[in-house]
């Protein structure tokens, strides 16, 4: 994907690390996102493409690893990958928007903001904190590495596409990922 906005290329580093600062680009394009004054179209871009990269390796390499470390359970990596989900059905309403001067796009945002901000609090919560006590800063280090190629693999495959984000959603919805009744679930 070609975009002016820096998404990061790490190559290695602690994967708690590499996470939180995928988190705080994703908290910067947000922001981004509500300026006005930004090439908003060129933001959202930036961050499907992050949104979805981050995902991927997440549910491809880490929360496996981390199950498979007996660091998170099994239901605490569902639910991220539940939040995933949320996430990329909230960030298609934002890019399938012509404009990003309306109310329409203003509204798509918050929604998305909302979705976003929401799993990043709980990863870091549920999944982050477990892995720096559950696993080893060897086995950080190498799952940092894999994170980080699997991450940059896919942005450079054009992940974010609009087309793609249809696809994911498609396929969440019939994995049941996203189900009518998470309202009703997280109140419980």
């Amino acid at each position: 994907m070609s975009t002016s906005i820096d998404l990061g290329r790490p190559v290695e580093g602690d994967v708690v690390d590499l996470i939180l600062d995928d988190h705080r680009r994703f908290e910067t394009l947000l922001r981004d996102l509500r300026d006005a004054t930004a090439d908003r179209d060129a933001v959202r871009r930036a961050f499907s493409a992050l949104h979805v990269a981050h995902a991927r390796a997440e549910e491809e390499h880490v929360y496996p690893r981390l199950r498979k470390r007996e660091a998170v359970s099994e239901h605490e990596a569902e639910h991220g990958e539940e939040e995933h989900a949320e996430g990329h059905e909230a960030l298609l309403a934002v890019l399938e928007l012509k404009g990003t001067d309306t109310q329409a796009f203003d509204d798509a945002v918050e929604a998305l903001a909302t979705a976003v901000n929401h799993h990043l609090t709980e990863e870091e919560l549920t999944i982050l904190n477990p892995a720096r006590d559950g696993v080893s800063d060897r086995e950080r280090a190498e799952l940092g590495k894999t994170f980080a190629e699997a991450r940059n693999a896919h942005i450079d495959d054009d992940c974010g596409a609009v087309e793609n984000v249809r696809r994911i959603v498609r396929e969440a919805e019939r994995e049941g990922l996203l189900d009518e009744d998470d309202e009703d679930d997280e109140a419980h």
